[in-house]
């Protein structure tokens, strides 16, 4: 069953990669690789290339291993971007990997850059984004199973079992990037004005910053 479900992660990931690349949100590559120069100080919209490369800028061993979820919210995000895969520069596509405590949350975000499409490694959560027109799509995924959330869309996922889980990502884009909401609104800098946020959510600017307490721990 463990090289059954290692075989379909690879099945999958390879599908991704393969669609993801086709209809990149990313700028085409204009040669065979252009590994990312993280540290060069040229701004564009991309990376700089190195001039020399080598087999370890397109390796990363990351995702093999799920990591701590010791914390408030029960989950971590562990990525595999242009940052940690400097070869993905150009490419147009990147990963991410999320381990659940049970009962953890992945709290609701959006990629502003990117549709993700998220397979079940083990365990057993439930899955939602919101559209525009503010409906709620929800489903209940299991191991082996995926489900799409469309770009710029808000999002998010919960351990409803009473086992850890853990997920793969693929994104179009070799940077998505990720907004989280209650972040952005509650612990943005410099601060929204607490009158803004009293009005939208009609609460005191007391629970505001009871709030924003919770949201810079």
């Amino acid at each position: 069953m463990v090289a059954a479900g290692k075989l379909s992660v690879v099945v999958v990931m390879v599908l991704v990669a393969t669609i993801s690349n086709s209809v990149s949100t990313d700028p085409d590559m204009l040669q065979n690789v252009c590994v990312a120069d993280l540290n060069n100080a040229v701004k564009m919209n991309g990376f700089a290339c190195k001039t020399n490369f080598s087999a370890s800028d397109f390796f990363f061993a990351g995702l093999a291993t799920p990591q701590p979820t010791n914390n408030t919210l029960g989950s971590i995000v562990t990525l595999a971007s242009v940052f940690q895969v400097p070869g993905l520069n150009t490419l147009g596509v990147s990963m991410n990997r999320i381990d659940f405590a049970p009962g953890g949350l992945n709290p609701p975000h959006e990629h502003p850059r990117a549709t993700e499409i998220l397979f079940v490694l083990y365990g057993e959560l439930e899955a939602h984004f919101i559209t525009t027109a503010n409906v709620l799509v929800s489903v209940t995924l299991k191991q082996g199973e995926i489900f799409t959330f469309p770009k710029g869309l808000v999002h998010f996922e919960t351990n409803i079992g009473k086992e850890p889980a853990a997920t793969i990502s693929g994104f179009n884009s070799q940077n998505p990037g990720r907004e989280d909401i209650p972040t952005s609104l509650f612990a943005a800098t410099p601060p929204v004005p607490d009158s803004v946020l009293s009005k939208t959510f009609q609460i005191s600017y007391q629970e505001v910053d009871e709030i924003k307490s919770k949201i810079a721990r």
